[in-house]
């Protein structure tokens, strides 16, 4: 069976960001290179354990190599435009991969397309002379479309701080049970569902 790998190394951007309102929200993946375009779908919680990962694999290498990590970047000076369009979403994401390249001093990131039989979250897969975070032990399957990305530690930090941001402008928690507040009204647990 063939696959296609979309690599990028390094991509001009690659950024997390969402299509839709608060509340009805699609996730993508998104890098751009060399005039291609691609967007890869996956979970809210996706984009979240991938930020946290990174910034445990930075850690890592620096504790481990010594490679020097840039300083969260501001908001104001990060990437806060929109997903280039169009946004066509070309597989949506099963299993999330990373690995720190020693050679290059890069951050490999893989998106791989979810399997007929798994729809899970994981990190896993790197080569003999890489740092690796791997909470999957199980490998993906090697006929499955992906996208791989190599950023340096300012590309990957700049990513990290833009997919926390994605993550949190979602809708308001509500003061009182914590679920997400929609704007035509919510139905709180805690007031025995009347519409606060």
């Amino acid at each position: 069976m063939t696959h296609q790998v979309h690599a990028f190394e390094p991509p001009e951007r690659f950024v997390a960001g969402t299509v839709g309102p608060p509340g009805e929200r699609t996730f993508f993946l998104q890098a751009r290179g060399g005039g291609r375009l691609v967007s890869v779908a996956l979970e809210k919680v996706q984009v979240s354990l991938l930020a946290e990962k990174l910034e445990e694999l930075l850690s890592e290498a620096q504790r481990r190599f010594g490679v020097k990590l840039p300083e969260a970047a501001p908001v104001v000076l990060g990437d806060n435009e929109p997903l280039d369009t169009p946004v066509d979403e070309e597989f949506r994401v099963g299993t999330l991969g990373l690995a720190f390249d020693v050679d290059t001093a890069t951050v490999v990131i893989e998106a791989i397309a979810v399997g007929e039989a798994e729809a899970e979250v994981g990190l896993s897969d790197a080569d003999d002379d890489e740092v690796e975070i791997d909470e999957e032990p199980d490998e993906p399957d090697d006929d499955l479309d992906r996208l791989r990305v190599r950023l340096t530690p300012e590309a990957t930090r700049e990513f990290i701080e833009r997919a926390k941001r994605v993550v949190n402008a979602g809708r308001p928690p509500c003061p009182l049970c914590g679920q997400p507040l929609d704007p035509a009204g919510h139905l709180c647990p805690r007031h025995n569902g009347y519409h606060r």
